[in-house]
């Protein structure tokens, strides 16, 4: 629909449209589990900043209907070896 929205005492009408997000990278990983972490390897090597995979580690193993993830307390990724070990802040 149409908005009106006031910026630094300027009013802009815009309008919102839907648009398609494109497909991201889908990859397999290898996990190893015990309560409170899981062992990460084989990570596939991405062109993308260390900050960003693990953010996208973090999201993947934080949505609980992915397998039983949870709050993920830490992320240690080491883009040299594509390993990485999430921590989460309760076992389960």
């Amino acid at each position: 629909g149409k908005h009106t929205v006031n910026l630094d005492n300027k009013v802009a009408d815009v309008t919102v449209k839907p648009f398609t997000l494109e497909m991201g990278i889908r990859f397999e990983l290898h996990v190893t589990i015990s309560g409170k972490k899981i062992n990460i390897s084989e990570i596939p090597e991405l062109l993308i900043p260390e900050d960003w995979m693990r953010d996208k580690l973090e999201l993947n193993f934080y949505k609980s209907e992915q397998g039983g993830g949870g709050e993920v307390e830490n992320v240690n990724y080491d883009k040299r070896s594509r390993t990485a070990v999430i921590t989460f802040l309760r076992p389960g």
